[in-house]
């Protein structure tokens, strides 16, 4: 009877913070999304992969169609955006009720889970719509209790204009930024993968990393030709071809200096309130003689406009390794939590690109954050 009391206790407590997130969203003119609860799985599997399987709730229809109960908003309020008469142009939306992940492996719980949010399309005025859906996440949060939450930003276009302008190699370029989107340090990026092949294959790597790029790739398709190997997997002999010298660099480490390695490093670092940390990666950016004018003057538009929206700057810790361990984000991301080391009440950011890839004919400027509402109160999971 205990048990069952805390229980609804619990329930109430979340459909009253629910209901007045949801509130504070239509005062600020975002119109109310619900998907499905019913969508189609590939969508997430396409995008999060085949280990991502074990977390959703599966189905099949009579056709042997797989689909999933709602594991997230995001894409299902996406999908929804493209498939309505205002797919391309600027619309504000909002969202509210429950999403569906199962327990990772060892952990406990249900799997059904309250969430609020609100997403942003269409905007051209990026930095400006970046702030609205921070600060009206952070009002929404605090209209059902959750005030003083400490927030983490970071930018996956600063990042990654940073990484495109470091002389390396593209493997190795791609590897930073597949890295940093995973949150890995940036020592065990830089740690030589580990070959599968064994002795024989490590002796060809090595070898390939000693002759000239375009010798190497000719003797790779020609070795590839002479066995009689045209495709493997659907990859043409050139591409298994580049497939391994990929696997040469990286292995051997080859193409990145120490002093390149350093400075990404430095980056890496970077710190502190937004104004003091734009200051450092100009500084940076000016002594390795890197452009990075473009990549932080929209960082600096963007603090201008959270300090107008009336939200305090130097409350806001940015951090130039800060990731949200998803790949589709394309600038601003950032978190809100209780405690620098408590779980975020609030995540969200900048994903351009995402849209293109559910349909839409080219790429459609897009924002938006998500709230769990069971972590809105520090205790109410002790509760």
């Amino acid at each position: 009877m205990r048990l069952n009391a805390v229980t609804a206790t619990s329930a109430e407590r979340e459909a009253t913070s629910l209901a007045a997130i949801l509130a504070h969203f239509a005062r600020e003119g975002f119109a109310r999304c619900e998907p499905r609860l019913l969508q189609p799985a590939h969508v997430f599997l396409d995008r999060s992969g085949e280990d991502f399987r074990g977390r959703l709730y599966l189905t099949s229809d009579g056709s042997g169609a797989e689909f999933c109960l709602r594991p997230e908003y995001t894409i299902p309020v996406c999908l929804d955006y493209l498939a309505s008469a205002r797919a391309g142009e600027p619309a504000a939306y909002a969202y509210g009720g429950s999403i569906f992940r199962a327990p990772e492996h060892g952990a406990t719980g249900d799997g059904e889970f309250l969430q609020a949010g609100l997403e942003s399309f269409g905007r051209q005025d990026r930095e400006a719509a970046d702030v609205e859906i921070l600060a009206a996440s952070l009002d929404a949060a605090a209209a059902a209790g959750a005030t003083a939450l400490k927030v983490l930003i970071g930018d996956a276009g600063l990042v990654a204009a940073f990484l495109e302008r470091l002389e390396m190699p593209p493997v190795w370029r791609r590897r930073l930024a597949a890295g940093h989107a995973r949150g890995q340090r940036l020592a065990d990026i830089f740690a030589s993968p580990e070959r599968n092949g064994g002795s024989e294959q490590s002796g060809v790597l090595a070898a390939l990393t000693k002759v000239d790029p375009s010798d190497a790739r000719r003797l790779v398709e020609d070795l590839l030709s002479i066995a009689g190997i045209t495709a493997v997997g659907g990859r043409s002999a050139a591409e298994i071809a580049e497939r391994f010298l990929d696997q040469a660099t990286l292995a051997d480490g080859a193409g990145v200096s120490n002093e390149t390695r350093a400075l990404a490093e430095t980056f890496f670092t970077i710190e502190g309130a937004p104004e003091s940390a734009s200051a450092a990666m100009r500084r940076l950016a000016a002594d390795a003689q890197l452009d990075l004018s473009a990549a932080l003057d929209a960082f600096d538009a963007r603090a201008e406009a959270i300090s107008a929206r009336g939200l305090t700057v130097h409350e806001i810790r940015f951090s130039a390794s800060f990731a949200r361990h998803l790949d589709y984000y394309t600038g601003f991301v950032f978190e809100a939590r209780h405690s620098s080391d408590g779980e975020p009440v609030i995540g969200g950011g900048r994903y351009d690109r995402l849209l293109k890839t559910l349909g839409a004919a080219s790429d459609i400027p897009a924002v938006g954050a998500a709230i769990w509402i069971d972590r809105l109160s520090p205790s109410a999971r002790e509760a």
